[in-house]
């Protein structure tokens, strides 16, 4: 083994050493408030998976201070794959006013789904709509997705036109390639009035953010305690029913995604209403194909 695969190997079985000792330490409420859920999905009858594919359905709730994360709406609906074999990595983007099936509750906006069942209820929605079981539903507040943008020190994203928002961005975000801090992380990914495409291009953005977050990762990954320090904050304000072998599964995968192997899709769909709510009918044909594609290797043929 060369000396640098040699130090990989080591700074991977530190990782390790480090989720294995948090895990077992940190998840205490009272040391530091949870502002990540990271829940294992009860598995049903999702597309056949691959073992070296993890698919994780990514929440932002719309938790307002004191409520329950987990069981209020979701503002940004991501569900990512991840093929820790080949470094591929895929996001499937839904809009939070998708009018779906919620299991057990009849038809409504996917984003309610986290309102009456949880993200057990939201896996289950997501696997109607696409075929792919979640093998974990991930859900945080936007003030820590804040935090964590400003702690690896901001994100690049490339933004394909010019919008503002009076409430959360007045001046707005320019065209091209652009930097931003936590607070602009946040108003990026969940602006859509100032949009012309609305809630798909919101959907959009939230994805280009997630491949902003990807690469700054993967560009200070080899700085000492890096990805140790990150595993350790995060999981400092986690709450899980997941054991230390699968979070470094999963820490692994994410360090080791090809950012030229990303693909990203938003389900499309039209406006409409249902009764008196404006509402997405989404294309569950497109949904299923792109599912089936992804679903074995966790990459997007065709979008």
């Amino acid at each position: 083994m060369s000396a640098r695969r040699w130090v990989r190997a080591l700074r991977l079985a530190l990782l390790a050493g480090v989720l294995a000792v948090v895990g077992l330490v940190v998840p205490d409420s009272t040391v530091a408030p949870t502002e990540v859920a990271l829940v294992k999905v009860k598995r049903a009858q999702g597309v056949d998976l691959s073992p070296d594919v993890v698919w994780i359905l990514a929440l932002g709730s719309d938790a307002r201070p004191g409520q329950v994360m987990t069981r209020t709406r979701a503002d940004a609906i991501q569900l990512v794959g991840i093929n820790s074999r080949t470094g591929a990595a895929t996001a499937i983007g839904v809009p939070r006013d998708a009018w779906v099936d919620l299991p057990g509750y009849g038809r409504n906006r996917i984003n309610a789904g986290l309102v009456y069942g949880g993200p057990q209820l939201m896996a289950a929605a997501m696997r109607n709509l696409s075929g792919v079981e979640a093998d974990y539903v991930m859900v945080t507040r936007f003030p820590f997705f804040e935090d964590m943008v400003d702690d690896i020190g901001g994100i690049t994203v490339v933004n394909p036109r010019r919008f503002a928002d009076p409430n959360l961005k007045k001046e707005g975000f320019a065209r091209g390639r652009i930097r931003l801090g936590g607070y602009d992380a946040m108003a990026f990914s969940r602006i859509r009035k100032g949009l012309v495409d609305g809630d798909f291009g919101r959907s959009a953005n939230q994805q280009r953010t997630l491949r902003g977050i990807h690469a700054k990762i993967v560009a200070s990954k080899d700085r000492p305690g890096f990805l140790e320090r990150g595993v350790m904050t995060v999981l400092q304000h986690t709450a899980t029913d997941a054991g230390p072998v699968e979070l470094f599964r999963i820490a692994q995968a994410v360090a080791q995604v090809d950012g030229r192997k990303i693909t990203t899709c938003v389900v499309p769909g039209r406006l409409g209403t249902a009764g008196a709510a404006s509402v997405v009918f989404p294309d569950v044909a497109a949904a299923r194909r792109w599912g089936r594609q992804a679903g074995r290797d966790a990459t997007l043929a065709r979008c």
